[in-house]
């Protein structure tokens, strides 16, 4: 057995068991297994095992593992994208009603006018070397934006509220928004990564072409993954995986990141058959508890509290802030301004101030690509978790009694459980 070997066979169980530890930890609590995960990343990072022990850190995660564990921690992530993009619903798009699109436009962009104005003050501390102020004050627009579908969608499943008329207006809302901050935020890479206007625009044009192109071709695809499903679905699993990986190598050959790609392939995939389905949970058995769990540790290693000074957790207190009054704030007065309640409209607004791992991706990205500086990330990555975890107790409260925002079946059945496991 070849030595370069030897430390991923060591790192890979390592963080795949800590991950579903920690996941099941916090389900105990009532909060979705990805704040557990995500902990569990940070936790063998710098910022606990790191600082405690060093040398345990060096030996279960040796730096000549990190770029196999890396590499396969980032095809965990763009299967997940596929995925995302998979269970994203466009036609509901099409057919959004006033009150929802209220909710999402305001929802997306009071945070991010919060998150520019913010920006501006953050730059001189947080920015890059060679980092222009456009695309950084662009990206934390963006990134204090999101709401995170997934892990929306697990929450309301895990309550039994996905099919309450709360359920299906928040994921309305949210599916909204994250298709317009997922646009948002390849203008802002594409401006960070190209340099100039000029070449950003010509990188978002040829993003939008793909992505027509895509469009364009769903019904042929959709006779393709029929054809190959009369010959068993182990050659439409192949498709789809082939598929999102070469659509993440045509972004990032344009320049963009390549979960961007993942993503668009996703939503391009036809929905409604039944060897999708299954090719679909056939991935997402794999991916999500052996590939994605490494892609948090990937972002645990980056995340350093103790090489945070004390001023810069003034900042943190402060991204919190615009954060929760951004996007709370946003969907709460929209939800009043178009006739719905206080009740009504404060659960919207604390289902949309849910970050969870769509925020930990937007902000991989922005690191990778050199947006923003670790310091920075670390103290997004805290507000991220914050707000995912305020969200369920929050609900809780909120929600009370209120027949509009209680399942319609029994509330306490343990055998209720979501059919869905993208939804992290």
């Amino acid at each position: 057995m070849s030595d370069p070997l030897l430390p991923v066979l060591l790192a890979v169980p390592v963080v795949v068991l800590a991950c579903q530890a920690g996941g099941r930890a916090v389900r105990l609590l009532g909060q979705p297994p990805v704040i557990g995960e995500i902990l569990a990343g940070i936790l063998l990072g710098p910022s606990l095992l790191g600082w405690l022990a060093p040398t345990v850190q060096q030996h279960l995660l040796p730096p000549s593992a990190l770029p196999v564990t890396s590499a396969l921690g980032t095809l965990g992530l763009l299967a997940f994208l596929f995925l995302t993009g998979l269970e994203l619903d466009l036609s509901s798009l099409r057919t959004t009603r006033g009150a929802v699109a209220a909710v999402s436009l305001t929802g997306l962009l009071l945070p991010m006018a919060l998150g520019a104005a913010l920006a501006a003050a953050l730059y001189p501390h947080f920015a890059p070397d060679g980092v222009e102020q456009l695309p950084f004050t662009l990206f934390v627009a963006v990134a204090l934006s999101i709401t995170a579908f997934p892990v929306l969608a697990r929450i309301l499943a895990d309550r039994g509220l996905e099919t309450t008329p709360l359920g299906t207006f928040a994921l309305a809302c949210a599916a909204t928004d994250d298709a317009l901050a997922w646009c948002l935020l390849t203008a802002a890479v594409a401006l960070a990564t190209t340099g100039t206007a000029l070449s950003a625009l010509t990188t978002l044009a040829l993003t939008a072409a793909f992505a027509a192109g895509l469009t364009l071709i769903r019904p042929l695809l959709r006779t393709l993954l029929k054809r190959a499903g009369r010959t068993g679905d182990e050659l439409v699993l192949a498709l789809l995986f082939a598929g999102l990986c070469l659509s993440a190598y045509i972004t990032d050959q344009i320049g963009v990141h390549p979960a961007f790609g993942a993503f668009l392939f996703g939503a391009a995939v036809p929905r409604g058959l039944p060897v999708v389905e299954r090719s679909a949970a056939r991935i997402r058995a794999v991916v999500l508890p052996l590939l994605l769990p490494l892609f948090f540790v990937d972002a645990g290693l980056h995340t350093d509290f103790s090489n945070l000074p004390a001023g810069q957790w003034g900042w943190g207190a402060a991204i919190l802030a615009v954060a929760v009054a951004g996007k709370w704030g946003g969907a709460v007065g929209a939800a009043r301004l178009t006739g719905s309640d206080w009740r009504w409209s404060a659960a919207v607004g604390t289902l949309m101030n849910c970050r969870g791992l769509t925020e930990l991706v937007v902000l991989g990205i922005g690191l990778q690509t050199g947006v923003i500086t670790e310091p920075l990330f670390t103290l997004l990555v805290i507000m991220t978790v914050i707000t995912t975890a305020a969200t369920a107790p929050i609900l809780r409260r909120v929600a009370g009694d209120d027949p509009r925002m209680t399942p319609p079946t029994s509330h306490d059945d343990p055998e209720r459980a979501p059919a869905r496991e993208t939804t992290r």
